[in-house]
């Protein structure tokens, strides 16, 4: 893969206060070969016209609706160009050498179907956000090293499970073999279903840490809809991609962890977001004839074995 071209997909809605920071960070870049969509789910703020008047590179796609974080990145996959898919979010701000850090990193490991960035906080560019992602045996996602310091204690780390989708590279190979986006999740934990069928499908993740990103913290999410969809999504990943080896090993253990979510959630009743998270447990529990039913085609593209995936998950 020589100087492959890169098609960073940005996901918007309303967000124009972001873009300025986003834009300029990728215009700073010093690898050239990149082609930057702004995807936009019918913003009414001025986005559109700002970035047509003050970033003329960047290829706009008006979707018109909101078609969820989903639904923005698989569209503007099918209208990009690139070799690597790259989605970020729109409220970022990229160090110069992200991009050469990434296209490094797919160069020196070919077995690789994505790379995963650094994310370090927006407001405090010590402490990081998310080193990757993780999985627990409770069946619960994890931002590996969330909230620490960033020392480097996550540098010499190579293969994990899985990147943030807030900034990822993935192979536009991989998601040939593998698909894209799962547009019933709409938003959050779209990339932990991406990683698992990544995983499962035999493609290996690598952390590359030179790879920075500063990120406002759920500037654009979060809140009442980020516990909805995180409550009902938690379930409907589990049930599609979770090989039935590993959840009859672990189920106490996730069972459990739902369980507390749930007695917290009735604790902490009179909180909007609890009550959210509530209401996104029953609707995953409502949906999951039709997630087990998904659950074929993605197990039938499993091609490693379930010991591989054992040392995936993580107990803490």
């Amino acid at each position: 893969m020589n100087d492959p071209l890169l098609s960073i997909i940005i996901p918007h809605y309303n967000g124009a206060h972001y873009l300025t920071t986003c834009f300029n960070a990728l215009r700073a870049q010093t690898y050239p070969h990149l082609e930057i969509i702004l995807a936009d789910n019918g913003s009414t703020d001025e986005s559109v016209a700002l970035t047509r008047r003050d970033f003329p590179e960047v290829k706009i796609l008006e979707l018109g609706q909101n078609l969820g974080l989903t639904g923005a990145i698989n569209r503007a996959i099918a209208q990009s160009q690139g070799e690597v898919i790259v989605p970020l979010n729109n409220d970022t701000e990229v160090i110069p050498g992200w991009a050469q850090a990434l296209v490094d990193a797919l160069c020196a490991h070919p077995e690789a179907g994505m790379i995963a960035c650094k994310m370090l906080l927006f407001d405090r560019r010590d402490t990081l956000h998310s080193a990757g992602d993780g999985f627990g045996i409770n069946g619960i996602p994890i931002n590996r090293g969330v909230w620490q310091k960033d020392t480097g204690q996550f540098d010499h780390d190579t293969y994990i499970f899985g990147g943030c989708g807030g900034a990822v590279a993935y192979r536009r190979a991989m998601l040939d073999d593998i698909g894209l986006f799962d547009e019933d999740l709409f938003m959050y934990l779209e990339d932990v279903d991406l990683n698992w069928r990544a995983q499962l499908a035999g493609y290996r993740v690598v952390f590359a840490p030179q790879a920075v990103v500063y990120h406002h913290l759920s500037a654009t999410g979060g809140g009442v809809i980020a516990s909805y969809y995180t409550g009902r999504n938690t379930l409907f990943v589990l049930a599609k991609n979770l090989p039935g080896p590993l959840f009859r090993r672990h189920w106490p253990a996730i069972v459990g962890a739902q369980f507390k979510i749930a007695v917290d959630a009735l604790r902490a009743w009179r909180g909007e977001a609890a009550r959210a998270r509530l209401r996104g447990q029953l609707a995953g529990l409502w949906g999951l004839p039709k997630w087990l039913a998904k659950r074929k085609f993605v197990q039938q593209k499993k091609r490693v074995d379930e010991a591989y995936l054992e040392n995936l998950l993580t107990s803490s």
